[in-house]
């Protein structure tokens, strides 16, 4: 699919603004996650933006398509593509982690519009998903059911368990984004336990599988429109994002995997922020 300039310009905006509210609740929470919200910042972008079909006005509304969030750490990316998207005043990011706020460090489904399924527990949403999925289409209702998921809790047998059922129900109504960034909390994933070739190992446990450049905005529109023409198959799109994106000293480093940078950092952050910003504006 070619995307139209305007579009990437709007999208790619977005993201940046994402971003940069990402690093300003952090800087205000003092405690969090940052590599893995950054680095999701042009996925959530595309779903809330482009692919998801909701409403913030209504966000209880039937015929949505529900997302759920399954490493529940990255939400500071959820809850700014939520703020962004109208389902609740931006101020109130600035909440974030703070007592009596809905905007805690993992989500959790009640006092916030727009969230699911409560998280932290690492390899739940998967199930989640896989059961709403099984929902919506025994219903034949129409809504789609997508979940973000880390890499890292894929080290977690009821995952796999997951997979294989949503593909006995043979659910091509479900798409499952899993960040391939590589990092998890102790390290690399791959020393902490190789899930390589895992593009192998999901078409052998019956999904259609996508690889593409979590960072790419066309690519990533691309991969969710091919999600839904997969007739009878759940997708799998195992997006390589870089940890950290856009912020220089963060990139690929796991020791941002949960912590948050310093007064000094924060500056930094967001100059770096406002300048990519500049530049995107700047484009034709």
């Amino acid at each position: 699919m070619t995307i139209k300039p305007d579009k990437k310009k709007s999208l790619l905006l977005m993201a940046n603004a994402l971003r940069q509210d990402i690093v300003r609740m952090l800087s205000e929470a003092k405690s969090g996650h940052a590599a893995g919200p950054l680095g999701l910042a042009d996925i959530f972008t595309v779903m809330y933006f482009s692919v998801l079909r909701h409403d913030a006005k209504k966000p209880d509304w039937p015929e949505r398509d529900r997302f759920v969030l399954s490493n529940g750490h990255v939400c500071p990316v959820l809850y700014a593509a939520l703020a962004n998207a109208g389902y609740f005043p931006k101020e109130k990011l600035m909440t974030l982690r703070k007592l009596g706020s809905p905007l805690q460090g993992h989500p959790h489904r009640g006092p916030l519009p727009g969230i699911e399924n409560s998280s932290g527990p690492l390899g739940q949403g998967i199930s989640m998903a896989v059961g709403m999925a099984i929902v919506s289409k025994r219903e034949n209702s129409g809504w789609r059911v997508y979940s973000v998921m880390g890499d890292g809790e894929m080290n977690e047998g009821q995952v796999w368990e997951a997979l294989l059922l949503a593909s006995k129900y043979k659910l091509g109504n479900l798409v499952a984004v899993i960040d391939r960034n590589n990092i998890q909390i102790d390290g690399s994933s791959d020393d902490v336990l190789p899930l390589e070739p895992l593009d192998a190992k999901l078409r052998s446990f019956g999904w259609n599988v996508l690889a593409i450049d979590g960072n790419d905005i066309a690519a990533i529109l691309d991969a969710f429109e091919a999600a839904k023409r997969s007739a009878g198959k759940p997708t799998a799109i195992i997006a390589k994002t870089i940890p950290g994106k856009g912020v220089s000293f963060m990139e690929g480093k796991f020791e941002w995997h949960g912590k948050t940078p310093s007064t000094e950092q924060i500056v930094q952050a967001l100059k770096e922020l406002g300048e990519e910003r500049s530049k995107i504006e700047a484009m034709a």
